[in-house]
């Protein structure tokens, strides 16, 4: 029996970026959604949180619509010479962030709601600005949730399926990722690989779960002692 392992090396490199990239753009958006009073704060809410509830492939379906050759956004990459995103590796990253956004932003967002008010205005009577209290304040209290945020969306990107074959398809080396090797291996009755790759999964996401209760449980103890 031959394995090929490349759809795990293709798939960690696929979790990793979306980390990333959330880490780098879910914590601002979670930390306004914490400070916000502005009216469209619900909306804005509501848009991160929709992929928690919408079908991956109907997601991944409006994906393939903007990002394609016909779409606003895949007409402007055209034009900037940056080709079309669909059936990319980037095209994946576009959506798995997309996906995963909710996984990022709300643990974060609880943990920036969590720490009140209190800590805020003490390092604003100490004349730090805006920027030094989000990042010399917030930040540091708020890290277990971005720990658990980043958890998260790395386990769920790792876990994608419907979206990453609706806009990735399934190009060896390039898009097809975990899971879809996995349908492929049950597609073609190849059940020792597909047990291979699966039972591997089992016991990523067993692993992460566990990591999740010794987080939660570490932190509350810190927080009563």
């Amino acid at each position: 029996m031959s394995l090929d392992l490349t759809p795990v090396w293709l798939t960690l490199k696929l979790a990793t970026l979306t980390t990333a990239v959330l880490l780098v753009v879910g914590t601002p958006l979670a930390w306004w959604l914490s400070q916000t009073r502005s009216r469209l704060k619900q909306i804005v809410a509501t848009l991160v949180a929709l992929p928690l509830v919408l079908p991956p492939t109907v997601l991944g379906f409006y994906l393939l619509l903007l990002l394609g050759p016909h779409g606003p956004i895949g007409a402007l990459t055209e034009r900037l010479g940056l080709g079309t995103l669909p059936f990319t590796f980037a095209g994946l990253v576009v959506g798995s962030v997309l996906y995963s956004l909710p996984f990022m932003v709300q643990p974060v967002h609880n943990a920036f709601e969590a720490i009140g008010q209190r800590p805020l205005e003490v390092a604003a009577t100490l004349r730090a600005s805006p920027l030094a209290r989000f990042l010399d304040v917030a930040l540091p209290l708020a890290l277990p949730g971005l720990l658990t945020g980043a958890v998260l969306a790395f386990a769920h990107t790792v876990g994608e399926f419907g979206v990453i074959l609706m806009i990735g398809g399934n190009i060896p080396g390039e898009t097809k990722v975990l899971s879809v090797a996995i349908y492929d291996h049950v597609e073609s009755l190849e059940w020792a690989q597909a047990h291979w790759l699966a039972g591997g999964m089992v016991l990523f996401s067993f692993l992460v779960v566990l990591m999740m209760n010794l987080l939660g449980q570490r932190m509350r103890r810190i927080g009563h002692g």
